[in-house]
């Protein structure tokens, strides 16, 4: 399995590891709890340099992307970001991204790495249809650091001189870190404030230690996933996939149906968006201790197998169990409750509003 720069390092702060993505990647350090914990009270440090980063670059290259992806980039300011999805021609989700602009002519889009050649391919292919040559997968020359917590942007500071309490959440900027030149994004998947810091990956063994330094705990994937479970943040091959629709999944919102160009899968979102789709994606929870685990079947109370969990923890943050879904439509208003199976045990759980933890602002 490929490896990020920081293995070695991995390896000798003891952590354990996990096959995520088609990755070698660390999945805890110390025990799960300590490092959500840290990420929801102070700061936490994950390694993230599987992510793929793939840069579009060239005088069309917001015209590009508006053809490409769901969103209108074009009106994208420079130095700011915007959540998209990538949907092939039936309408269903390739990826879920993050676009970056970096000026006018040049865009960072951050993609999953299990899905980095898929999206890459995509891409690639659109743009050739497209008349456009600006599409550069660099993944592999950089390495990606998430820096999250309340305390994340205080101790990031102590590396920079580039005023990071300036930038707004979903921005970008330029910047040196412990003296090395990378990217400051102000974004995350933990539901908490902080950023991920962009740098060349033969500085990522310095520049992770730099943090470290600082009293920042580092994390793993097992934490990583109960935060953004927590702030109802979807996990590609759980709550989104091939055959999931972008109004299934409850993004209906990210998808521009006004833009003034078409784009690739565009008839077919106009139709599925005049449509009562279903199965949709809920949030639940439940009581006591036993967590609803991705899927588990869930029924209705007349006993009629009615869904499946996608994603499922007992929060460690509110101290029950939460668990997002696809259920059947009529299954889905605020307030309904159902039961999931649980080895055999049913657990009663009742439908609930996205996100399940907010952060104090």
């Amino acid at each position: 399995m490929p490896q990020t720069p920081l293995h070695s390092e991995h390896a000798r702060l003891g952590a354990s590891f996990t096959d995520f993505g088609g990755w070698d990647m660390p999945v805890r350090y110390t025990s799960d709890l300590a490092e959500h914990e840290a990420v929801r009270t102070d700061a936490g440090l994950f390694d993230i340099s599987h992510m793929a980063e793939i840069f579009v670059t060239g005088d069309k290259a917001a015209d590009f992307l508006d053809f490409a992806l769901v969103i209108q980039c074009s009106a994208i300011a420079n130095g700011k970001a915007k959540y998209s999805l990538i949907c092939n021609e039936a309408g269903t989700i390739i990826d879920d991204l993050i676009v970056y602009r970096l000026a006018d002519d040049r865009f960072l889009v951050i993609a999953n790495a299990g899905n980095r050649m898929p999206v890459v391919e995509a891409l690639k292919k659109r743009a050739s249809e497209f008349g456009f040559a600006g599409v550069e997968d660099k993944s592999d020359e950089f390495a990606l650091l998430a820096v999250q917590g309340p305390n994340a942007t205080s101790k990031l500071q102590k590396l920079t001189e580039t005023d990071l309490s300036a930038l707004p959440y979903y921005s970008i900027a330029e910047g040196n870190v412990d003296g090395v030149a990378g990217y400051f994004c102000r974004t995350g998947y933990t539901g908490e404030d902080g950023f991920e810091v962009l740098i060349p990956a033969e500085s990522a063994i310095q520049v992770f230690n730099a943090l470290l330094n600082l009293g920042i705990q580092a994390c793993g994937l097992a934490s990583r996933d109960t935060l953004r479970l927590e702030a109802g943040m979807p996990l590609y091959g759980h709550e989104l996939t091939l055959d999931i629709n972008p109004f299934q999944a409850g993004l209906g919102r990210v998808v521009k149906l006004d833009k003034p160009n078409d784009f690739v899968g565009k008839p077919a979102l106009e139709s599925i968006s005049e449509t009562e789709v279903s199965p949709v994606l809920v949030g639940l929870v439940g009581t006591g201790k036993r967590a609803a685990r991705a899927d588990y079947e869930i029924f209705s109370k007349e006993n009629n197998l009615i869904g499946q969990i996608t994603s499922g923890a007992l929060s460690p943050t509110l101290g029950y169990p939460v668990a997002m879904a696809y259920v059947a439509k009529e299954f889905s208003e605020l307030g309904t409750e159902v039961e999931v199976d649980i080895r055999g045990t049913r657990l009663t759980m009742t439908v609930v509003k996205l996100p399940f933890y907010k952060r104090s602002k």
